[in-house]
């Protein structure tokens, strides 16, 4: 039996126009929608954290496909069940994440059917006091997290998992770049990665992100903003004695990055016949499938990883604005999260930022 009453409405935070004052073409504006009852497949979330992506505020920017007036936000999650379609539900009053996706299920190559992303019309968003899912796409939160913890894993964690153990297939003792180190997915794959016995290098624009990476176990790194980058990364890969080369490199920001040594930043990725004859391989990695999450959170169980959060916003989704300003910025390191009411669950030291 449940612990919570049935809510009638839930606010939500979804598209709308933009006055014209500000540098957005759309609006984040708050609106009451009703609660739907549960289909005999459905659980009813209490969501008591949700996290920004990039991709809400390209939503913002107009920059997102299928996004209309009406359409809400939000992809990243966590909360409890507190009702289901099923009265002997044993996931109720339990704590859980949420699937940011649908159409893909365990297929290794790509969706079953039609992908779609939470935050894009028309099926939902994580910003929001309540959510109707499918049952089968919650997944019960690591015990070791807080849910403002819980909250930053759906989108990044899927996403890191499958471009470093499913794509890259990394091994102990490999040699692993990972480019624009300080957003959520690159953060997740370098806690993989590490965690899983790679030595680790990085890259960002600023000094102070590559000494934060070093502080979480990287081996080291350099700033992109340097014209010998690639050779600094040789220089620490000689000296480290981890041998000569990369295993594998994590790029979410594209560019000409192989005849230096995603898709996120830079539209096109630059492959010669220089590249073609060192046989480097290069694989196309996006979210993946529940599977793919189910897997990355019983990782990040079993080896205690606790997301890094940049920063926990106060106030609830009355204050979402304060995170789409932090993310414009790009200065970040990890994820920025909002606090929906009183969190729950996890142990009392992770709580420290």
């Amino acid at each position: 039996m449940s612990s919570y009453p049935y809510p009638k409405v839930s606010k939500a935070l979804v598209v709308q126009k933009s006055n014209g004052d500000g540098p957005y073409k759309f609006d984040a504006v708050l609106e009451e929608k009703p609660v739907p009852e549960l289909k005999s497949d459905e659980v009813l979330l209490k969501l008591t954290a949700v996290g920004f992506n990039h991709k809400d505020v390209w939503v913002r920017k107009g920059m997102y496909p299928a996004i209309t007036v009406g359409s809400p936000y939000g992809g990243d999650g966590a909360g409890i069940v507190i009702a289901s379609g099923t009265s002997d539900d044993t996931l109720l009053n339990k704590r859980v994440l949420l699937n940011p996706s649908r159409g893909w299920k365990s297929d290794p190559v790509g969706p079953e059917s039609y992908f779609s992303i939470l935050g894009s019309s028309p099926v939902g968003g994580t910003f929001a006091e309540y959510l109707v899912v499918k049952r089968e796409l919650v997944i019960p939160s690591p015990e070791h997290l807080e849910d403002v913890h819980v909250a930053a894993l759906p989108v990044g964690a899927v996403t890191a998992w499958r471009a470093t153990m499913v794509n890259a297939q990394i091994q102990p003792g490999h040699n692993v770049l990972i480019t624009g180190i300080g957003g959520g997915v690159a953060l997740l794959a370098l806690q993989f990665c590490i965690a899983t016995g790679a030595n680790v290098y990085v890259t960002s624009g600023t000094k102070e992100k590559i000494d934060r990476a070093v502080g979480l176990g990287v081996k080291g790194g350099a700033n992109y903003k340097d014209k010998d980058w690639p050779a600094q990364i040789n220089d620490l890969l000689q000296k480290d004695k981890k041998g000569s080369t990369l295993d594998a490199v994590i790029d979410s920001a594209g560019g000409n990055i192989f005849g230096q040594i995603g898709r996120t930043a830079n539209p096109s990725v630059t492959l010669t016949m220089k590249e073609v004859l060192k046989n480097h391989q290069f694989i196309g990695s996006t979210m993946g499938s529940q599977k793919d999450l189910e897997d990355a959170t019983a990782f990040i169980s079993k080896h205690r990883i606790v997301p890094i959060l940049s920063r926990v916003i106060e106030g609830g989704l009355e204050s979402a604005e304060e995170g789409f300003q932090l993310l414009a910025s790009g200065e970040q390191f990890g994820k920025v999260v909002i606090r929906l009411g009183q969190a729950a669950g996890g142990a009392s030291d992770q709580s420290k930022l």
